[in-house]
């Protein structure tokens, strides 16, 4: 039976040594690796209900380990009514061991658990390097128990890398594991 490898240890055993190839560095210090990883979650249209906000900060608490902080509108705008210092996101940012284990659950449990899941665009891949993902239900971790939410919500999760160039990052994402979608114009 094959031993289950975390995201951190196929990043320190497979991918440092494929990407000093790719790259064309000796250094594995040099070669791009994750810096942080952001969960976010706009509560715009939970403001008014003091219940729900509490429900989002609980799910993003369960779905990322750690408690999350309210962010505040820096300014005001009358069309979304939104006046500056209301609460309008929920975020946490995770590093450290706590963001391989959410990248292990990402890839391993949530991302096949979404609907029609084809993999994840390379359009997603800034030209930084850093990945941005957009779940429309935080129902698919398996931390959240589908019956019990109430409410149900959508988030952003961004993993921001080492990577200078947009190819370096999506390299990066492959060797960890990441499903991107393969390019069909190049």
């Amino acid at each position: 039976m094959k031993a289950i490898v975390s995201t951190k240890e196929k990043y320190a055993q497979e991918a440092v040594p494929a990407l000093e190839k790719l790259c064309g560095t000796t250094n594995p210090l040099a070669v791009p690796r994750l810096e942080r990883i952001v969960v976010h979650v706009g509560i715009g249209r939970f403001t008014k209900e003091k219940a729900a906000v509490e429900e989002v900060i609980a799910g993003v608490r369960a779905i990322t380990g750690q408690k999350p902080v309210t962010t505040k509108a820096r300014k005001s705008i009358a069309g979304f009514k939104i006046r500056e210092g209301q609460d309008i996101g929920v975020m946490a940012t995770l590093r450290g061991q706590r963001m391989w284990d959410f990248l292990d659950r990402l890839i391993v449990t949530a991302l096949p658990r979404v609907r029609d899941f084809q993999g994840i665009t390379t359009s997603s891949v800034d030209t930084h390097g850093n990945l941005n993902i957009g779940i429309r239900e935080h129902t698919v971790f398996p931390e959240i128990v589908p019956e019990k939410a109430v409410k149900i919500f959508g988030l952003q999760v961004t993993v921001k890398t080492t990577a200078r160039t947009k190819e370096e990052g999506e390299m990066l994402f492959r060797a960890l594991g990441v499903p991107l979608q393969k390019d069909d114009d190049k």
